[in-house]
């Protein structure tokens, strides 16, 4: 076991993000402003030396880390990879619906209308369950299902992460803002989920983990 960096990135804005559209599994590419974000957040990042550059292995992910590494010190080092636990939420029936109304629905059953609504009165893990029961196909990740997928998504960082070694990963608002509620080291904000192209670092020692800081603004 060892101790390394990880610093999650928000991918830049794509397409459903515009539009308010559930974005887990599915895929959109980045708009013109996501990309200016991402080059905002490279330039910021440049002089990080990363060990290892990582992204979820959809397309607005693998964008953003492309456009990170482009202007990194180590990007003659570096070989982009990917890795598919870190992926979003997955959001089943509820893929590219509109947003407000996608947790409407899986929220009205508990009384609860909106996305924030649902976290503040039941938790993040709670709106995964809620998600997945008003699924009608119930393929929609629950929070023991999604856990499960992200657990072994650091399993494989511990076995290629060296002691000491800084990680770029770039992955998603409702992972990076799930990871950084339960492994906050205070009290950060977690109702607001991160911006894009937003900057969440966390230590990971021996198998704990520890989000150092949560939604910074890079650029």
């Amino acid at each position: 076991m060892s101790k390394y960096e990880i610093y999650f990135i928000r991918h830049g804005k794509t397409v459903f993000n515009t539009f308010k559209k559930m974005q887990g599994w599915s895929d959109t590419p980045l708009t013109e402003a996501g990309v200016l974000v991402a080059e905002k957040a490279a330039l910021a990042l440049k002089d990080i030396k990363f060990d290892i550059a990582l992204s979820s292995d959809t397309t607005r992910a693998m964008s953003t880390c492309r456009i990170i590494l482009q202007q990194n010190v180590n990007k003659d080092k570096l070989k982009q990879d990917t890795i598919k636990e870190f992926r979003e939420e997955f959001y089943g029936y509820f893929e590219g619906m509109n947003s407000d109304e996608a947790w409407l629905m899986a929220g009205q059953p508990h009384d609860v209308f909106s996305f924030p609504e649902i976290n503040e009165k039941y938790g993040l893990d709670a709106s995964k369950n809620f998600m997945k029961e008003a699924d009608p196909s119930h393929m929609a990740e629950n929070a023991e299902e999604y856990w499960a997928r992200i657990d072994k998504g650091f399993e494989k960082l511990d076995k290629i992460a060296k002691d000491g070694d800084k990680i770029l990963l770039v992955s998603h608002g409702t992972t990076i803002q799930s990871l950084a509620d339960k492994y906050k080291k205070e009290d950060f904000n977690t109702f607001t989920g991160p911006r894009n192209a937003s900057l969440s670092r966390m230590v990971r020692d021996n198998g704990v983990n520890v989000m150092e800081t949560y939604n910074e603004i890079l650029g």
